[in-house]
């Protein structure tokens, strides 16, 4: 009987070499017949099937409502990234954002504070539209994926309220008065 020490080193000898010799080539198969199912699957993993579309309710009156507000078209965003926005194809009362390379379907919902939600059906994203700019959030992680996007009518909207407000100062001043604490600052002595 061998030592203990040389027992575990064959031991482990013929565990590194028992798969090696369990391959054993099949039999009558050429290189062509062998790289035809790698090729067929590193391409597979390359181009991954599309999810599932998902079930869409039939839109209600509020929802087709606020699908009519929905400013449609291509959204300037911060840091030179766009969106775009359009109505779904198939289904009345349900938006499509188009971003990067993501087609996120959306229902569209009015808040009580004036702001068009457009949500997610399948609850990840949500955009958010008001007078100035519109934004994307991620729910799940809690952060904004794209901000200070702004449709050409937003922007339309923005200058017409400054004009108003150059044209007319002494309302200016009062709508800041009343949106402020009261509080006119003087020089001081």
């Amino acid at each position: 009987m061998l030592p203990l020490p040389l027992r575990a080193a064959a031991a482990l000898l013929l565990c590194a070499t028992l798969p090696a010799l369990a391959q054993t080539p099949p039999a009558k198969t050429s290189a062509k017949h062998v790289a035809k199912p790698i090729a067929k699957a590193a391409s597979a993993k390359k181009t991954p099937a599309p999810p599932p579309e998902p079930v869409l309710a039939t839109a209600d009156e509020p929802q087709l409502a606020a699908a009519e507000r929905t400013y449609l078209g291509d959204y300037a965003c911060e840091f030179k990234e766009s969106v775009h926005i359009d109505k779904h194809p198939k289904v009345a009362g349900y938006i499509n954002v188009a971003w990067k390379k993501q087609l996120i379907t959306m229902k569209p919902v009015l808040s009580s504070t004036g702001a068009l939600r457009l949500e997610d059906v399948t609850g990840r994203t949500l955009m958010i539209q008001i007078a100035n700019k519109s934004m994307l959030l991620d729910t799940k992680i809690g952060q904004r994926l794209l901000d200070d996007c702004v449709h050409p009518e937003q922007a339309r909207l923005m200058e017409a309220a400054k004009a108003a407000r150059i044209a007319d100062p002494e309302a200016e001043a009062a709508a800041q008065a009343r949106n402020g604490l009261g509080i006119t600052p003087t020089a001081g002595k």
